[in-house]
């Protein structure tokens, strides 16, 4: 399993970016797909996560409602798209696939992808 991500960038606080992972040398229907990041100084954290099916959901508290998690089955992407950003959204963002439901912890995630820098300014 290969996944690229990219999107990250710099932002004013109250904008918007959407990330994107591709993801290839599988058939994801099994799979979860799901979003870290690592903040300045602190652990890799648990964002958000999709059932490939599309059918569950699961976002952390601190980002639920501005942020969403999404697919384009044909293209094998997986999406993030950040609304309202905050200064605190500030990190590396990952993305990540088990197969199986979804999960929060790190260590469930055997494959994952490059870390895209996301800069948000106050």
């Amino acid at each position: 399993v290969q996944l690229q991500a990219c999107g990250g960038g710099l932002v004013q606080a109250g904008g918007f970016l959407r990330l994107s992972c591709a993801a290839s040398g599988r058939t994801f229907s099994s799979y979860t797909m799901a979003w870290f990041r690592r903040p300045p100084g602190t652990e890799r954290e648990f964002v958000g996560a999709l059932v490939w099916s599309g059918r569950y959901t699961s976002y952390a508290d601190s980002v639920r409602g501005r942020f969403t998690i999404s697919r384009d089955i044909a293209k094998n992407t997986v999406f993030l798209q950040m609304n309202s950003l905050k200064s605190e959204d500030t990190a590396v963002y990952y993305c990540a696939a088990r197969e199986g439901g979804i999960r929060r912890d790190i260590e469930e995630y055997p494959y994952w992808g490059q870390g895209t820098q996301v800069t948000v300014s106050s």
